[in-house]
Order: C-alpha cells, then sequence, then structure tokens
C-alpha cells in the first residue's frame, strides 16, 4: 500500500497514525453512555434542591450514586477532551502551537476530572 504515498512522504516516514478509528469509536461510546448517565445527574441535582446539606451528603455517600456520578464525569472528561483535540486539530495550524495546545487541554481535562471525582470520593467517605 506504500505505492500509494508521495515520495515525499515516504521519505519523511509519514503515514497514518492508525489511531482514527479508535478516536471516532471512543468519541460515540462516551456520547451514548453520557445520555444516561446526564439524565441520572440532571435528575439527581433536581431532586436534591432545596435539601440541606446532611441529606445531600447522604444520598451522595451511597454506592450506586457515587459510582454513577463518577462514571459520569469520567466519561464527560474524555469527551469533552477528545472533542476539543478535534477542534484544536481542525483551526490551529501552527506546529508548535497545535502541541502546547494539545498538552494544555490533556492536562486541563485531567486536572478537571481528578478535581471532581476527588471531591465526590471526599463526600462519599466523609472526609
Amino acid at each position: 500500500m506504500s505505492g500509494m504515498r508521495t515520495p515525499l512522504g515516504r521519505v519523511r516516514g509519514l503515514g497514518s497514525a492508525r489511531d482514527g478509528t479508535m478516536h471516532f469509536w471512543t468519541v460515540r461510546v462516551t456520547g451514548m453512555a453520557l445520555v444516561p448517565l446526564t439524565l441520572f445527574a440532571v435528575g439527581l441535582v433536581f431532586s436534591l434542591l432545596g435539601a440541606d446539606y446532611q441529606t445531600v451528603r447522604s444520598v451522595l455517600a451511597q454506592p450506586v450514586v457515587t459510582i454513577a456520578l463518577a462514571l459520569f464525569v469520567i466519561a464527560s472528561v474524555e469527551h469533552m477532551r477528545l472533542g476539543m483535540q478535534e477542534t484544536i486539530a481542525d483551526y490551529i495550524h501552527g506546529e508548535l502551537l497545535k502541541v502546547f495546545t494539545l498538552m494544555a487541554n490533556t492536562a486541563f481535562c485531567y486536572l478537571v476530572g481528578a478535581a471532581a471525582v476527588f471531591a465526590l470520593l471526599r463526600i462519599a467517605f466523609g472526609g
């Protein structure tokens, strides 16, 4: 299949990174997972409106609720990271700026996800 590449592409060794399909499916799977998880999270927030701190804390300490919210956070952060990665790759053309922006995107998403999961676990375990 190397006959389809340009001579310059063969010299530079440029070709498929072979991760496009995985990226495509990860975006679709996280998007589908977020449908029920978002409905659960929004329903939970509305059900807890006006509740006192102890009530909210006791609800969030239930294992099913904690796990569902942690999955919501993880899927949301990964979906956000991948979506921004596509946008950055499409619209930022300078290579150095693109690399820096992709690194900042990944760091920001993982930082937000870690902080949210940490806060959720602290509430769940009574910290």
